[in-house]
């Protein structure tokens, strides 16, 4: 074959580049290629035969790429041309062969297969290839990824002069489309067709709009469609308006996809169910779940039947809202309507259920799905294992981990890494090592992400010296340290006072490149320092951030305000704000609020006053949260004068008061023996609808037994479950107290037995109130009732209590004759003077 034009462009081809279209997957040893030509084919041997053979092998998966060549190997032998035909439907078979463990890549096996043919040695052993050889050819070039080789076999057939066809075009559309010269396809199928002797149809469309879509250019595709519709050629069909609805959706263009859809009907394309879940599906990842249940209900009653796809959307949507009930209601509208949810809807509803805590539930799926011939497969392991780790339910999660070899299901890296996390994250350092050591001695090698939960166990428990041995190690095998590896280091190092390494790391990070940790990195850490009291290694860590270049934000100042403030130590906060001002960042409203807390609960309010006037100085308006811990100093401090006219002041503002802030001013008025005004207030709220809550009922209840109004006091108590709310041990507290003192015992053992039962266990306190109250009534017998009652218990008598006993029945106590009264246990008094 030398002489045909075929032939010479092919070698052309493999002269102009060293991947031809079909020896960059031609790999065969020298011994097999001088056997063909050694080695005459048998004279029984039939190549209609041995080809048509070999075709349904293909088909059935069990051809290799050995008895291919060997196939070949004969046929170069033997001396009658192959028909095409046989040819063309064994390379076609090829094309479409999916991969098998006999034969991993058959497009690529069909080029290099073709190539052989192409040789010089072939002779005229095969029929002249066709325009369906060539288009079968330049397919394999497209699915074998290599479609600018299409391209090259499309010059060929050109210079042969063969006749094309429909399929040779789109054939051709789909090569230029895959070496990305989309443009030039759009130019060919709109302007230059008639060169291929080919009119386009909705097939050659469809495959430059896919084209478009998939590079984002889904406008652009809307254009064509408009122009393919308007062209009277051919119509858009069902495949070609999902295809740009795809489009729209990828790119986030709900809105532009929505109304593509409205505009098929008018159009009499009919959408299917892959139109409708397409919309549907993106409806639910909006969380517009009541427009796509209209619009599910609108897809049933125009005959679409949803499929798995639909329901799948749909359950995912709602579990994603946390609407359990909705979404098990559509689970069990998905199985009524005959459709068995497949491992993708099931592991769907599982993660949905398992991010929101629902483990359980999540479980009960994952065991049923044995019971119905369903296999889970690794991942539908992961989400349960990362469920039971994340709900510290770690015997099941072993236990399902170990079900996991049992079912022919081997762990891999994520697997591992899952529950190494979840070890870690409880501080189960030791329990996190172990499953690390098994992961490396099964073979599996850890990747970052797994060193990274390790480093950042030992960060977390201060074992910085693990901590780096583990970072040694990761890097000696090859793994790099990714931005979180560094952020849990420099973390532990900031935070366990080895600032010197923490700076090593950062200018570590810098060389390599990697981003080095931001102001809300150290801003989370200076805050955590804080909060513990550690202000002193805080304010280092802030000095670190300087010493990068770095400028602390106001996030970070207030930070190491708040620390200051807390620990008591005001007047370092006043030159942490010195120094703010100084940086020139202004002070916010949490800078003056911390300050203004920190006077208060120091005990100088007026300093807090005086800061408190200088914000609107400042031109900062306060919040009510600011006004409310001004209220609260000022209570303490027993200023309820100025209390009353800083309440009147925040009232003026427009500032609307909260349930605590009046939590604050009741509870300041009776403190300060305003309880009249606290109760007119109280009932002034209730006259304007508030919703109070339980510690503010408490509160006015003991204000209405000081003030002898017992029975307003029993109706708040009976209010207190009649709103909805229930009575906890200071209610209890307060109410069995006041019965006590009054005389009530009886009415008082009864709620105290109420409330064992409602499960509000009594605590020390109550019973060393009661016992108190009791002695001092001379009601002995009940004292020591209450007294024995502590036996068995983790209750104690309180200091108070013990001292109260002693002087009342030591030998000069009041009830010394009645010390047998008590349990004998408590009988050591008598005697002492």
């Amino acid at each position: 074959m030398t002489s045909t034009p075929m032939c010479r462009i092919g070698l052309g081809l493999r002269r102009r580049s060293s991947t031809s279209p079909t020896s960059f997957v031609c790999r065969r040893s020298s011994s097999t290629s001088t056997s063909t030509l050694t080695s005459p084919p048998s004279r029984s041997w039939s190549p209609q035969a041995a080809f048509a053979a070999a075709t349904e092998r293909v088909r059935a998966g069990t051809l290799s790429r050995q008895d291919a060549h060997h196939l070949f190997d004969e046929l170069l032998g033997q001396a009658t041309p192959v028909p095409e035909r046989y040819l063309d439907g064994f390379l076609a078979a090829l094309a479409r062969a999916p991969d098998s463990s006999a034969c991993g890549d058959g497009p690529a096996l069909a080029l290099c297969l073709f190539n052989r043919i192409c040789r010089e040695e072939a002779g005229m052993r095969v029929a002249p290839p066709t325009v369906v050889t060539y288009s079968i050819l330049m397919n394999c070039c497209c699915l074998a990824r290599r479609p600018e080789l299409g391209l090259a076999f499309f010059g060929r057939i050109l210079r042969t002069g063969l006749k094309t066809n429909q399929n040779f075009a789109s054939t051709f559309l789909k090569c230029l489309c895959g070496a990305k010269q989309v443009d030039e396809a759009v130019s060919v199928l709109l302007h230059r067709m008639s060169d291929l002797c080919y009119v386009p149809n909705e097939f050659s469309y469809n495959i430059v709009l896919r084209s478009l879509c998939q590079d984002s250019r889904s406008q652009r595709a809307l254009d064509l469609l408009r122009m393919m519709a308007k062209g009277g050629v051919c119509s858009p069909n069902v495949v070609t308006y999902t295809m740009v609805i795809h489009g729209f959706l990828k790119e986030g263009k709900v809105s532009k996809a929505c109304n593509l859809f409205h505009e098929m009907m008018p159009q009499g394309v009919v959408p299917d169910v892959v139109t409708y879940s397409l919309i549907l599906d993106a409806l639910c990842k909006a969380r517009a779940m009541d427009k796509a249940k209209v619009f599910l209900r609108q897809m049933v009653d125009n005959g679409v039947q949803p499929n798995n796809v639909t329901y799948t959307a749909m359950i995912h949507g709602y579990s994603t809202l946390g609407q359990w009930k909705k979404a098990t209601q559509m689970f069990r509208e998905m199985t009524s309507q005959g459709l068995t949810p497949d491992t993708v809807t099931l592991n769907s509803f599982m993660a949905s259920l398992c991010k929101h805590g629902r483990t359980k539930e999540a479980a009960e799926i994952f065991y049923s799905m044995a019971a119905k011939g369903q296999k889970p497969n690794i991942i539908t392991y992961r989400i349960l294992l990362h469920g039971f780790g994340s709900k510290g339910c770690f015997a099941d999660m072993v236990n399902l981990y170990h079900s996991m070899a049992d079912n022919g299901i081997l762990a891999d890296c994520q697997v591992f890494t899952i529950l190494i996390a979840a070890y870690a994250k409880r501080g189960m350092v030791d329990e996190a090592m172990l499953i690390f050591t098994e992961m490396q001695e099964q073979g599996v090698s850890p990747d970052v992400f797994t060193y990274g939960n390790v480093i950042a166990a030992f960060c977390r428990t201060g074992r910085m010296a693990d901590a780096m041995d583990k970072f040694c190690q990761m890097i000696g095998k090859g793994v790099q340290p990714n931005t979180v590896v560094y952020h849990s280091l420099i973390q532990g190092f900031c935070t366990h006072g080895d600032l010197g390494k923490a700076k090593e790391l950062v200018s570590e990070m810098t060389n390599k490149g990697i981003p080095r940790p931001n102001m809300v990195f150290f801003s989370s850490i200076i805050n955590n320092l804080c909060k513990e009291g550690r202000v002193t290694d805080a304010q280092d860590v802030f000095d670190l951030v300087i010493h990068f270049g770095e400028r602390p934000n106001v996030i970070m100042f207030n930070s190491l305000i708040d620390g200051y403030c807390l620990v008591g130590e005001m007047e370092k906060a006043l030159r942490v704000l010195d120094a703010m001002v100084s940086a020139g960042i202004e002070p916010n409203v949490v800078t003056y609020g911390t300050l203004v807390n920190g006077y208060c609960k120091s005990g100088r309010i007026d300093d807090g006053l005086i800061l408190f006037r200088e914000m609107s100085h400042k031109r900062v308006e306060p919040t009510a949260i600011i006004y409310s811990t001004i209220l609260n100093g000022l209570f303490h401090a027993g200023r309820t004068v100025a209390a009353k006219e800083m309440f009147h002041e925040m009232i003026k503002t427009g500032i609307t008061v909260s349930i605590s802030t009046y939590r604050i001013i009741l509870g300041g008025l009776c403190r300060n023996s305003c309880d009249d005004e606290a109760i007119t207030l109280f009932q002034k709220l209730g006259a304007m609808n508030v919703k109070l809550d339980v510690t503010i009922l408490n509160t006015m209840i003991s204000a209405m037994f000081r003030v002898r109004r017992r029975e307003e006091a029993n109706d708040l108590f009976a209010a207190i479950s009649a709103s909805g709310l229930v009575p906890n041990a200071s209610t209890y507290h307060v109410m069995i107290k006041n019965l006590i003192k009054e005389g009530s015992v009886e009415e008082a053992e009864s709620m105290f037995s109420s409330m064992e039962k409602t499960g509000c266990a009594p605590d020390s306190r109550l019973i060393n109130d009661i016992i108190r109250i009791l002695l001092e009534k001379g009601e002995i017998v009940k004292a020591g009732n209450y007294m024995s009652k502590v036996d068995g218990k983790s209750i104690s008598l309180e200091a108070s209590t013990t001292s109260l006993l002693i002087s009342l029945f030591s030998s000069k106590g009041k009830y010394q004759e009645q010390i047998n009264l008590l349990p004998v246990k408590y009988r050591f008094f008598e005697g002492v003077s």
